[in-house]
C-alpha cells in the first residue's frame, strides 16, 4: 500500500510542479502574459461575485430607499477614488516597468505616493466639507465620514496593487482582492443580520475594505523610511503630466457608470436611486465577460497588429463573432426575463427596477462589442480615438440622463445609457473599418435565429409560469441546440480552440 501511495504522489508531483510554473512564476514571456491574465480574470471574477452576492442581500435586507442612499454615496466615492488616483497607479505600474536602475524606481514610487498622500487630503476634505453643501439626498450626510475611509483605504490599497503589477504577481493582487471582498461580505452579513440598517452596512463595508488595505500593505513589505527618504521635487511635473491621459480615460469611463444615480439623485428620489442601483448591478458584473475574452485576445491582436494586417482583421472578426454569440442570448434572453430576474434577485418591493433592467440588458450586447473593439484599437496604438470615444459615451450619457431623467425617471436613465453606449459604439465601429476592413454582419445571421427562436421560446416559457431559472436552463439549451443543427462555424472554432492540440 505505501508502495502505491509513493508511485502514486510521484505521478502527481511532475503535474503539481507543472501548475506552479505555469501559475505562480514568471519564467518565459508568453507564460508570464497568460499567468497574469488568468490571475486578473480570477481575482476580478471572484472577488465581484462575492461582493455582488452581499450587495444583492443588503439591497433586499435595507429597501430600495435605504439601499439608494448607499448606492448614490458609494457612486459619488467611487469618481472621487478616480480623481483622487489621478492616472498614478497605472502610470507608477509603467514607469516602474520601463525604468530598470532601482534607485530611479524608488524616486518614482516615492514621488507617486506623496503626490497621492496630496491628492487623497483634499479629496477627505472634499467629502466631509464640501459635498455636504451640494448633496442632493440629506441622509446621505451623516455616512460621508465612513465614506471618508472608504476612499482612504481603497485609494492606497490600488496604489499597492500597481505596486504588485509593476513586479507582475498578479497572483497576488487576486488574492488580496478576493480577500478584500470576502471581508466585506463577512463584516457586511454580520451587520445586516444583527443590526439592519444603512449605517451598520456602511460601517461594515468600510471596514472590509480596511482589512484590503492593511492585507496589502503586509504583502508589499515596503520599507517606509527609504519610500519616505526619496522624493523627488524634480519629477513632481513630469508625474502629473504623463499621469492625466490615464486619468481622463478612467475619469470619462467613471462618469459613465456613476453618473446615473447620481443624477437621479438630483432629480428623483432615493427610493428610485436604489431601483436603479439593483438594475445596474448585475449587468456590471456581465460587463466583466467581454473584457476577460478583451484581455484573453489582446497579445494576439497585438502580435498582428503591425505587421499582418489581414491576420489582424480575421482574428478581429472571430473575437467578435464569439463574443456576439455569448453577448445576444444574454442580452435579449435577460431583457425578456427581466421581470422575474429581478423579482428573484431583490423580492417583489424592487419590482419598479424591472423595466431599467430590461433595458440595461439590451446595453450588454453594444458593451461587448464596444470592449473589444476598444482592445483591438489600442493594440494598433490608436488612444486619440480612444478618448473621444469615451468622452462621446460619457458626455452624451450625461447630456441624455438631464433631458430624460426629469421626465421618465429611471427608465428615463436607462434609455439615455443605452442610446449613449450605441452612439459610442458606432464611432468605434467607423475608426476600426477606417483602420482595418472588418465584415462582421454577414457571419451573424444563424446567431440572430437562433437568438429569435430562444426569445420567443423564453417569453412563451414565462407566460405558462415556469420558474425563471428553469426558462434560462431550456433556453439556453434550445438556443445552442439550434446553433449546432445551423452548423455555426464560430462553435467548431471554440471546440477548436479548446481541444488540446496532440504532440
Amino acid at each position: 500500500m505505501e508502495k502505491k501511495l509513493k508511485a502514486a504522489f510521484r505521478k502527481i508531483s511532475p503535474f503539481g510542479a507543472g501548475v506552479k510554473r505555469l501559475l505562480f512564476r514568471n519564467e518565459t514571456a508568453g507564460q508570464t502574459v497568460a499567468k497574469n491574465a488568468f490571475w486578473l480574470t480570477v481575482g476580478n471574477m471572484g472577488g465581484r461575485l462575492l461582493r455582488a452576492a452581499i450587495i444583492i442581500y443588503a439591497a433586499r435586507v435595507l429597501g430600495a430607499a435605504e439601499w439608494g442612499v448607499f448606492s448614490y454615496a458609494l457612486s459619488l466615492v467611487a469618481l472621487l477614488t478616480i480623481l483622487v488616483d489621478f492616472g498614478l497607479s497605472p502610470l507608477l505600474t509603467r514607469e516602474t516597468v520601463k525604468t530598470a536602475d532601482g534607485e530611479a524606481r524608488l524616486r518614482i514610487l516615492s514621488t507617486a505616493f506623496f503626490l497621492k498622500l496630496m491628492l487623497l487630503a483634499g479629496g477627505t476634505v472634499f467629502l466631509l466639507l464640501v459635498v455636504p453643501f451640494f448633496v442632493s439626498l440629506p441622509t446621505v450626510v451623516p455616512l460621508l465620514p465612513f465614506f471618508a475611509l472608504l476612499l482612504a483605504f481603497d485609494t492606497l490599497r490600488d496604489f499597492g496593487f500597481s505596486v504588485i503589477r509593476a513586479s507582475e504577481k498578479m497572483e497576488r493582487e487576486a488574492g488580496l482582492f478576493i480577500l478584500t471582498n470576502l471581508a466585506i461580505v463577512i463584516f457586511g452579513a454580520f451587520a445586516l443580520l444583527s443590526s439592519p440598517s444603512v449605517l451598520s452596512f456602511t460601517l461594515a463595508y468600510a471596514a472590509g475594505t480596511g482589512v484590503g488595505f492593511l492585507a496589502t500593505v503586509a504583502a508589499l513589505k515596503l520599507n517606509w523610511r527609504t519610500l519616505f527618504a526619496r522624493f523627488s521635487r524634480t519629477l513632481v511635473r513630469p508625474l502629473l503630466s504623463s499621469a492625466w491621459p490615464f486619468a481622463t480615460a478612467a475619469l470619462l469611463g467613471g462618469l459613465m457608470i456613476n453618473m446615473d444615480v447620481l443624477i437621479i439623485g438630483f432629480f428623483r428620489t432615493a427610493e428610485e436611486v436604489g431601483y436603479y442601483a439593483a438594475a445596474q448591478r448585475p449587468i456590471l458584473l456581465l460587463y466583466l465577460i467581454p473584457t476577460i475574452i478583451a484581455t484573453s485576445a489582446f497579445p494576439i491582436l497585438s502580435r498582428f497588429a503591425k505587421t499582418e494586417k489581414e491576420r489582424f482583421s480575421r482574428a478581429l472578426e472571430r473575437i467578435l463573432g464569439a463574443a456576439t454569440l455569448v453577448a445576444a442570448p444574454l442580452a435579449v434572453g435577460g431583457a425578456v426575463v427581466a421581470r422575474e430576474l429581478t423579482i428573484l434577485l431583490y423580492g417583489t418591493s424592487y419590482e419598479p427596477a424591472a423595466l431599467p433592467f430590461r433595458i440595461l440588458m439590451i446595453t450588454v450586447l453594444v458593451n461587448f462589442t464596444a470592449v473589444i473593439l476598444s482592445n483591438a484599437l489600442f493594440a494598433l496604438d490608436r488612444q486619440r480615438e480612444l478618448l473621444r470615444y469615451a468622452a462621446l459615451g460619457a458626455l452624451g450619457n450625461i447630456a441624455l440622463d438631464l433631458i430624460l431623467i426629469p421626465p421618465y425617471g429611471i427608465a428615463g436613465s436607462a434609455w439615455a445609457t443605452f442610446f449613449a453606449q450605441v452612439a459610442a459604439n458606432w464611432y468605434l465601429f467607423r475608426m476600426m473599418r477606417r483602420a482595418h476592413a472588418l465584415v462582421i454582419l454577414p457571419h451573424l445571421g444563424k446567431i440572430a435565429a437562433a437568438t429569435i427562436l430562444m426569445a420567443a421560446t423564453a417569453a412563451l416559457i414565462a407566460a405558462i409560469g415556469v420558474h425563471v431559472l428553469i426558462n434560462i436552463a431550456l433556453s439556453a439549451i434550445l438556443y445552442f441546440a439550434v446553433l449546432l443543427a445551423l452548423r455555426e462555424p464560430i462553435l467548431r472554432e471554440i471546440k477548436l480552440t479548446l481541444t488540446p492540440t496532440k504532440a
